[in-house]
C-alpha cells in the first residue's frame, strides 16, 4: 500500500497503469545489496554502469506511453528488466533491447521465471531500434539522447506515440512524448528527468 500510495502522490493515478505496477514485484528486479530499497521511491544501481528507475518515474513514463492491450511496443535500455514487466501486462507484445549482454540475459531469466511470455529481449544497439519487428504502436526509451533518435522515429506507427528523455547533460533532462501523425510529429514536455546517456554500439562484455 505504501508502494501504490507513493506512485500516486507523485501522479500515477492510471488505474491500468497501478494495476500493472501492483501486480510486478520490484524486489525481483534488485540485486545483492540493493534489495532491501526495492520498494522505495528511488533510483537503484544494477550491472553493468546502469540504473533501475524509481517507481513513479517508471509509472509516469507509463502512463504517458498510454499503452492498449492491442498494442506492440519497443522499449530500448532493457536493464533490470522492470520497466518492459509492467509494459506486458498492458500491452500485446513488448520487444526490449539493451547494448549490454549481462542485462539482457539477467532480464530473460526473470521473465522464464515469473513466466512472462510476451516480452523478447534482444541484445543490440537500441539507437537503432529494432527494424525488424518495426513499426511499433509504441516506443519507450530509458536514456536521454540529444534529439528522438531518427531510426526511433521512423519505426513508430501513424498515430503512435514515444515517450523519452532528451538532454544534452545528465543535469538537464526533459521526459517529452512524440506522436506521430499524418503529417510529421507533435511533441509534448512532461517533466524534467534524469537519465543514462543513450549510447550507440553494443557494450563490452561484463
Amino acid at each position: 500500500m505504501r508502494f501504490l500510495f507513493a506512485l500516486r502522490s507523485r501522479g500515477v493515478t492510471d488505474k491500468r497503469v497501478l494495476t500493472a505496477m501492483e501486480k510486478v514485484d520490484r524486489g525481483a528486479f534488485v540485486r545483492h545489496y540493493f534489495h532491501d530499497r526495492a520498494y522505495d521511491d528511488m533510483p537503484l544501481p544494477i550491472a553493468c554502469g546502469q540504473t533501475i528507475s524509481q517507481p513513479s518515474v517508471v509509472g509516469l513514463m507509463t502512463q504517458a506511453l498510454n499503452v492498449t492491450s492491442r498494442d506492440k511496443v519497443l522499449e530500448i535500455g532493457t536493464g533490470s528488466g522492470y520497466q518492459a514487466a509492467v509494459l506486458a501486462h498492458l500491452a500485446r507484445r513488448v520487444y526490449t533491447v539493451d547494448r549490454h549482454a549481462r542485462l539482457v540475459r539477467e532480464a530473460r531469466e526473470i521473465y522464464a521465471a515469473l513466466d512472462f511470455t510476451n516480452i523478447t529481449a534482444v541484445i543490440a544497439d537500441g539507437s537503432h531500434g529494432l527494424a525488424d519487428q518495426a513499426p511499433f504502436d509504441r516506443i519507450l526509451v530509458t536514456a536521454a539522447a540529444e534529439d528522438p533518435p531518427g531510426p526511433l522515429l521512423a519505426q513508430l506507427k501513424i498515430g503512435g506515440i514515444m515517450v523519452l528523455p532528451v538532454g544534452q547533460s545528465d543535469a538537464v533532462q526533459s521526459l517529452i512524448r512524440v506522436t506521430r501523425t499524418e503529417s510529421g510529429y507533435d511533441y509534448d514536455e512532461l517533466l524534467p528527468v534524469r537519465f543514462v546517456p543513450l549510447v550507440e554500439g553494443l557494450g563490452r562484455e561484463e
